[in-house]
């Protein structure tokens, strides 16, 4: 089948988490850049790439890139694609995107002549006057970045961070490709232990139970290109049962949850029956300062909670202090914490072994590891 170029969107510094999940599934020519990551695939690809990928935000088709610092740059570059191999003459096709550093800075105004590029050019080739856009989505995404025009073709649809399970959640809750990254920098094992003492809604202990067990985060959803005449039905039951081949549900994992507050102990199960790992979790209850290090070995993974306000941010230090007590360190056992506070490691009271900037949405964090045996 034909290859095209192909890039993933992701959070801020987990580019190379893309990448090699990426090579791992068979992408070729991959290069990851900042924000994203651009390789080569069939359509067989982009299925795979919608079901499997852990950490990208979206699977996109890559049209073009060129440069355009004048609407009628932008203009005769967008209408000259081959937008008729794509899009159907009832087919809709939204446009939206960014402009960053860039000459064209006015995000309406090039949508408005992105748009009329592609319908003049959809009218070479279907005669009508007025498209009807009622058929299957052709979402054009644009991104001017320093007057360089990358012009895409979503082919996810909703975010691939709405795996499908998490209708309801807790006030603040993590988001599910950022929660994926963090159970993969801690090595989350096929047969491991994973505990988190704040669970919320259980987004953590989920994609952990989901790394573990090899579980493909999207079998459970569907995508833009399902109904793309470029990506047959075919392709996606293959993918969706090549990923299903892939599980390994029978070696061991376990993941404890707890929390203070018993909503958050029902939407934790609610939504790890919904990805369908209920059975390997247990949710309870309890307090952080009641955590107890008793077993013989454990990977503790956990975003505690943090407050913007002067009292809230005294309530989240007496935690990390607590934390610090608690998180005894010993053989076999880990502690990693994403936080935005830089004041964490002074309130836990140690150093972290190895700490990695992370993003969880716009708000800058740290996530701080600790690995080692206390001596």
């Amino acid at each position: 089948m034909k290859a095209y170029e192909l890039v993933c969107p992701c959070l801020l510094g987990v580019e190379g988490l893309v990448a090699d999940e990426l090579r791992e599934m068979g992408a070729e020519n991959v290069l990851p850049e900042n924000g994203r990551v651009v390789f080569d695939g069939s359509p067989e690809m982009i299925a795979r790439a919608n079901i499997r990928s852990r950490f990208s935000e979206r699977v996109q088709v890559l049209l073009a890139t060129f440069e355009a610092k004048t609407f009628d740059q932008l203009f005769r570059a967008v209408k000259v694609l081959p937008w008729a191999e794509w899009i159907g003459r009832e087919d809709a096709f939204p446009v939206k995107g960014r402009c960053l550093s860039s000459t064209l800075m006015s995000v309406p105004d090039c949508q408005a002549i992105i748009k009329k590029a592609v319908v003049e050019s959809l009218k070479e080739t279907y005669p009508i006057e007025q498209f009807p856009e009622t058929g299957a989505l052709y979402q054009i995404q644009f991104l001017i970045m320093k007057d360089k025009v990358s012009i895409m073709l979503d082919t996810s649809g909703a975010g691939l961070h709405k795996r499908g399970y998490r209708k309801h959640s807790n006030d603040a809750p993590i988001k599910e490709t950022l929660a994926a990254v963090m159970a993969k920098l801690c090595r989350v094992r096929t047969d491991g232990t994973v505990i988190d003492p704040f669970c919320g809604s259980g987004t953590v202990l989920i994609e952990a139970a989901l790394l573990a067990m090899h579980i493909a985060p999207g079998l459970r959803r569907h995508f833009a290109a399902e109904k793309w005449k470029a990506v047959p039905g075919t392709v996606w039951d293959a993918e969706r049962r090549a990923a299903k081949a892939l599980e390994r549900r029978d070696e061991g994992f376990r993941g404890f949850g707890y929390d203070i507050d018993p909503e958050a102990v029902r939407l934790t199960l609610e939504n790890a029956k919904k990805a369908g790992v209920a059975e390997f979790l247990t949710v309870e209850e309890r307090d952080v300062k009641d955590f107890d290090a008793s077993g013989t070995y454990g990977c503790v993974i956990c975003n505690p909670p943090y407050g913007e306000r002067l009292l809230d941010v005294r309530a989240a230090e007496e935690i990390y202090r607590t934390m610090g007590r608690v998180f005894t360190q010993k053989r076999g056992w880990s502690y990693s914490v994403i936080s935005p506070d830089e004041q964490f490691e002074s309130c836990f009271g140690k150093k972290a072994d190895k700490r990695r900037k992370l993003y969880n949405g716009m708000i800058r964090c740290q996530f701080y590891m600790y690995y080692k045996t206390q001596k």
